[in-house]
């Protein structure tokens, strides 16, 4: 493939990023060619969506709420350990969600390769991305550092508005891996939740414990 042809295809899976939220089938099974050429085209926007994914997670960890109490912390170490921690957070759980989606669609007859069900959870991940340019900047605007702090301002109704905001972004993600096992593999409704659920029933135990 020649330059030109691969700067079109790289554009073209950074244009399905934002078609995943408009029309999420198609994007899901274009991701049916896992060649050499296609995934390498995708490995860009799946590590920005990653990231910033990571980032809201780390920024929803009980961790966060504990960061400033140590008043000779500046408040730069926030952004600092947000990006880091959510890198790590991010790759992490790109590699370990994805052999767990793996596994999964594997027990049910899936012929697809571990990199396909990473770049299908990767894409499926972009709920949790768009949370942080969306829901965070309001709740930091609400709250500040208070967000940052056990003994802050941010409880009760306003901060059970943002944690029920935050599950919602969850449960777009998740809706979001049943069509994209669906539309990967071209199984029922039934089987691609049943492989979904397999994949996600562990990750979500641990983001409500986190919540709650």
């Amino acid at each position: 493939m020649d330059a030109a042809a691969e700067t079109r295809l790289e554009r073209a899976w950074w244009l399905r990023v934002a078609a995943v939220l408009l029309a999420p089938r198609a994007v899901f099974a274009a991701l049916r060619d896992d060649s050499d050429e296609a995934a390498r085209a995708r490995q860009e926007p799946i590590s920005a969506i990653v990231g910033l994914a990571g980032i809201a997670g780390v920024l929803s960890t009980p961790v966060a709420r504990h960061l400033l109490d140590d008043t000779s912390v500046g408040t730069i170490v926030v952004p600092v350990w947000a990006f880091i921690g959510g890198a790590v957070y991010g790759i992490a759980l790109y590699w370990a969600l994805g052999l767990l989606l793996y596994a999964a669609v594997r027990r049910l007859g899936s012929l697809g390769s571990y990199r396909r069900a990473r770049h299908v959870l990767a894409y499926a991940a972009l709920p949790l991305a768009l949370s942080l340019v969306t829901l965070w900047p309001a709740r930091i605007a609400v709250y500040g550092n208070d967000l940052f702090r056990s003994e802050g301002t941010d409880h009760g109704a306003g901060d059970a508005v943002f944690n029920a905001l935050n599950l919602a972004f969850v449960a777009w993600s998740l809706s979001l891996l049943v069509i994209a096992v669906r539309a990967v593999h071209g199984w029922t409704w039934q089987r691609a939740l049943t492989a979904a659920a397999g994949a996600a029933a562990l990750p979500v135990l641990v983001v409500l414990a986190s919540l709650f």
